[in-house]
This record gives structure tokens, sequence and C-alpha cells, in this order.
């Protein structure tokens, strides 16, 4: 494997994971890099892979929690990395 495949099979990580929802996120015309970026005057927020308030593995979502580490994150730009692959 060349070093160029091997950078884009190894996404960067984002601070918070790219199935975080949000009504402001879809305002956003820029990846989120700070929490406030997600919250509204309600707070609310939503993974997208589950469409609830809980992720994947059972735990409450939102900036604070959707973060590096946690079972179920992915990168917010592993979609780009897959495209580049062909595997969207």
């Amino acid at each position: 494997m060349s070093a160029e495949s091997e950078s884009v099979s190894a996404p960067i990580n984002t601070p918070f994971c790219g199935e975080l929802r949000s009504k402001r996120y879809f305002m956003l015309d820029v990846i989120p890099t700070d929490g406030e970026q997600y919250l509204d005057a309600s707070g609310y927020c939503w993974c997208y892979h589950t469409q609830q308030v809980l992720g994947p593995d059972g735990d409450p979502v939102g900036p604070d929690d959707c973060r590096v580490g946690r079972s179920c994150y992915r990168s917010a730009l592993a979609a780009d990395i897959e495209e580049q692959q062909g595997l969207a």
C-alpha cells in the first residue's frame, strides 16, 4: 500500500462525531469545531444514525458526548474518504 493510499484510508478525527445533528447543524457551511455551533436555545441534538437522542451505543448524544473515544464515533471527514475510495 502506498503512502498516498494510507493517508486516504485514515481520516483525520474531527472534534465531534460526524453523525451528530441539530437544527443549527443544518445552517452551517463548515464542519463544527465548537459545541456552541450545534446548540440553539432548545439544546436539542440527535444522532443521524439512530434518529434519536441516544446513539447506537445507548448513551445520550450531544456536543459534550459525541467525541473521539466513544465506540460509535465516526469522523465527519469519513464520508469524504469513502467517496474518494469509491465506497459511498
